[in-house]
């Protein structure tokens, strides 16, 4: 019985090994909720166009690796062991077609999306408005390991619950009064940072309502893990409400409230302090000083003002 040739067995295990490779990465994708947590399900229009930067460079890419998933395969299958046809060339050393393929096309594609990109990235920088209407401003701040919300014009706050209303740009002015943690909405989309004693801001909007996640991204200690908190779209009409009944909340944001929330511990451990409810969860805080946030910032840096504080990029 003749038995195979070590090249074939080579291919028949290389495929094997291919298909083994492409098909892991879905059994582990299998267990993940992809609902409601990703660029990929967007709810606003930021979120939109990275949807659709993503999927032209996915293509971009597919043509720059094409090349190379077909060239491979032809090299060994034509220059095999067993084709004496093929031209045995011991001092070539240079093919311009070659060379064109393999930098040049790369090369084209990159200068393209680079073009391509410049000018919306620009426009839907994080510190820009999105639309012409005023934008609602809620204040942003990061602790370990929770995110406190504060709703300025109402005198109102929420701990790792964030409420807006559909179809209304918001801007977030977003500080920490703990380490440099990491703002994201994936669904909403745009990342930005949130650092002590300076102020970023980053402007979204939800055109969609629903539950979404939003998280810290930045590693942070230990509850990291643990710090992140729901975002619920609702109509206006219901934002009003939920407005309504945060103005009615027995805990009032003072300065004993707040130095609780200071210390380190998840948002939901921080409730159930406030609270003595051992199933407490996500409260809202009533009475918020007019300028709450402005002295948590100046905490840090006494000549910085949240209206003149520099707009650092995420």
């Amino acid at each position: 019985m003749p038995r195979p040739s070590p090249i074939k067995t080579a291919l028949r295990q290389g495929l094997h090994a291919l298909r083994l490779s492409l098909a892991m990465p879905l059994c582990l994708l299998a267990g993940c909720q992809a609902d409601h947590i990703s660029f990929l399900d967007p709810a606003g229009p930021i979120a939109a166009l990275q949807l659709h930067w993503f999927g032209l460079l996915v293509g971009g890419l597919v043509l720059v690796i094409l090349p190379v998933l077909i060239g491979v395969p032809f090299c060994l299958w034509h220059y095999r062991a067993s084709n004496r046809r093929a031209a045995f060339r011991p001092d070539w050393d240079f093919a311009l077609p070659l060379e064109f393929l393999v930098w040049g096309f790369p090369a084209i594609v990159v200068i393209a999306f680079s073009l391509l990109v410049w000018g919306p990235e620009r426009r839907y920088s994080p510190d820009r408005a999105i639309h012409d209407e005023p934008a609602m401003t809620i204040d942003v701040v990061a602790l370990n390991w929770k995110w406190l919300f504060i709703y300025p014009d109402a005198h109102v706050a929420s701990l790792d619950h964030l409420v807006l209303p559909q179809g209304r740009e918001v801007m977030f002015r977003l500080t920490s009064d703990a380490t440099m943690q990491s703002f994201l909405i994936p669904s909403l989309g745009s990342q930005i940072y949130a650092m002590a004693g300076m102020v970023t801001r980053l402007h979204l909007l939800a055109d969609r309502p629903g539950r979404y996640l939003g998280e810290n991204t930045q590693f942070n200690g230990m509850g990291f893990q643990d710090q992140k908190f729901a975002v619920d779209v609702v109509p206006s009409d219901h934002f009003e409400q939920w407005l309504s009944q945060a103005r009615t909340s027995t805990l009032h944001l003072d300065p004993g409230t707040y130095d609780i929330l200071r210390h380190q511990e998840t948002g939901r451990q921080s409730a159930q302090a406030l609270l003595h409810d051992p199933k407490a969860a996500m409260p809202s805080f009533s009475d918020v000083p007019e300028h709450f946030f402005h002295d948590i910032v100046s905490r840090y840096d006494a000549s910085m003002t949240v209206d003149s504080a520099p707009h650092t990029p995420g």
